[in-house]
């Protein structure tokens, strides 16, 4: 596994998820830009590239087994895909379906137009809704006169719950903001922290007192936007690529070595050599390698192992980061099988309606190209920090889970053309109460290891954007710590 490149300096990357690749990506693109001559080598455990992004085809369909998508709204994943050639197979969201609903007493409900993610930003559609009852709309509106919370600043940490309760209500909680959030962090809304992961409410308290004004008023200097009346989430900001998402793991394959992307090389311990400052990488195949610097683009509590020896308060601090396991079910049928009218790009299953499902989307909707004709690509997801145990279940199970649930949502009576299980333990991080702070202390921690960098969406952001953001930036900084 030597290089035959004769490059002053050796960075490696552990972990072949899209953080790892956009970190090597970055490596290479830089030091060219800055005429550094360095060697990058990515090792990745498993026998694959891409982490959690997978995309297959199959009897006609193109079935995603991570995410379908990215938001175009923070600009890093997009700026990738256009540095990258791809800008023409990036493809939006279907104009013709754009809203979603949510489940209410066993049923189907539309989101109301306007909706966004715990508050409305539209008086009527929400009147309207049965989604509330009577009672919880006029408790949502007391926000309207609520004061706001007392030694309120940016810095100010609650959970996601205790927000939305105190300034909406728990009906709101249940019904609306709780299926919406658990859509995004197949999360608990009891821990999450509010921010970490939605600092705009908090914002929004601190300027306008209520959050419900602070929607009203967002909504005035938005609403020229083309997509502003889509309900749910704002879907015209979701973009995806023609041939899947892994095409961009393909692309950033294609952009380093072959002979520096190694498959198969679990790392078992990393340790600097105190003189030279050099680290040591043991695989466990028995190779070992040698490196100017490291680039740890693995999950936290990953991290945490790799560091113990080195340094046991930050693996401390590391392993402290709580993650959830995901699954998603793609099932494929006959549209004429589907008896209900699918006119939106999925629902969102509130907790309190007790399913098995969190949230399921129409695929052949959302995204065209994803089915053939006369065909429905249905994927639902399973598990989260709300139902763990489901992920203990064998793949026949969950699909029969998904399949009764959706036979009592949308009528479907018949088995699917086709299904296929994906499977990610212990990969969506839980961003508590005080993460922020965490994170802090982790990068002051990580100052005694100039040439140690620690990317992943355990620290700044789960999303694709926020994951290429992180990495990023350590490619940088481990850049501009190489001698010119």
């Amino acid at each position: 596994m030597k290089p035959k490149s004769t490059a002053r300096y050796r960075v490696v990357v552990v972990g072949g998820g899209i953080s790892g690749l956009a970190a090597a990506h970055r490596l290479l693109e830089r030091a060219s830009q800055l005429h550094q001559s360095i060697n990058v080598e990515l090792l990745e455990a498993s026998q694959r590239l891409g982490g959690v992004i997978r995309t297959i085809k199959k009897g006609g369909f193109l079935l995603e087994g991570g995410p379908d998508s990215f938001i175009s709204e923070k600009p890093w994943a997009l700026n990738l895909c256009q540095r990258l050639g791809l800008e023409s197979h990036l493809i939006g969201t279907q104009q013709s379906h754009r809203r979603s609903f949510i489940v209410h007493r066993g049923k189907l409900v539309p989101t109301p137009e306007g909706f966004y993610l715990i508050a409305p930003s539209q008086v009527l559609p929400f009147v309207r809704t049965p989604i509330m009852s009577s009672l919880g709309k006029l408790r949502m509106a007391a926000d309207l006169v609520l004061p706001r919370r007392k030694n309120l600043s940016t810095e100010t940490d609650e959970s996601l719950a205790k927000f939305v309760r105190r300034r909406l209500g728990q009906e709101a909680l249940d019904r609306l903001a709780q299926p919406m959030v658990g859509g995004i962090y197949a999360a608990d809304p009891e821990k999450l922290s509010l921010r970490a992961t939605f600092p705009r409410f908090l914002e929004m308290e601190q300027q306008h007192r209520s959050i419900l004004l602070g929607m009203w008023r967002s909504r005035e200097i938005d609403k020229q936007s083309p997509n502003h009346r889509a309900s749910g989430p704002r879907y015209g900001l979701f973009l995806s690529l023609d041939a899947g998402m892994q095409q961009m793991v393909e692309r950033l394959q294609e952009k380093l070595s072959p002979a520096s992307l190694h498959l198969n090389s679990e790392v078992i311990s990393l340790r600097q050599e105190p003189h030279t400052q050099q680290w040591l990488i043991q695989l466990r195949k028995g190779h070992r390698l040698t490196a100017d610097a490291v680039c740890l683009a693995l999950p936290s509590h990953q991290s945490a192992t790799l560091l113990q020896a080195l340094a046991p308060q930050l693996a401390e601090k590391l392993r402290s980061i709580e993650y959830t396991s995901i699954a998603t079910v793609n099932l494929a049928y006959s549209t004429e099988d589907i008896p209900s009218d699918m006119d939106g790009f999925g629902f969102l299953v509130p907790a309190i309606e007790r399913q098995s499902v969190l949230a399921c989307s129409f695929s052949h909707l959302k995204f065209p190209g994803r089915a053939p004709k006369n065909r429905a690509l249905l994927r639902a997801f399973l598990g989260g920090a709300l139902q763990p145990e489901k992920l203990d279940y064998d793949d026949q199970r969950m699909i029969e889970l998904v399949q009764n649930n959706l036979q009592d949502l949308l009528g479907i009576m018949r088995k699917p053309l086709l299904t296929w299980v994906d499977r990610h333990p212990k990969a969506m991080a839980q961003y508590g109460v005080g993460h922020l702070d965490h994170v802090k202390q982790i990068d002051a921690e990580l100052l005694k290891w100039p040439q140690l960098k620690l990317a992943g969406n355990g620290f700044t952001g789960i999303g694709i954007p926020d994951c290429i953001r992180r990495a990023e930036q350590c490619a940088d900084q481990l850049l501009s710590r190489l001698e010119p």
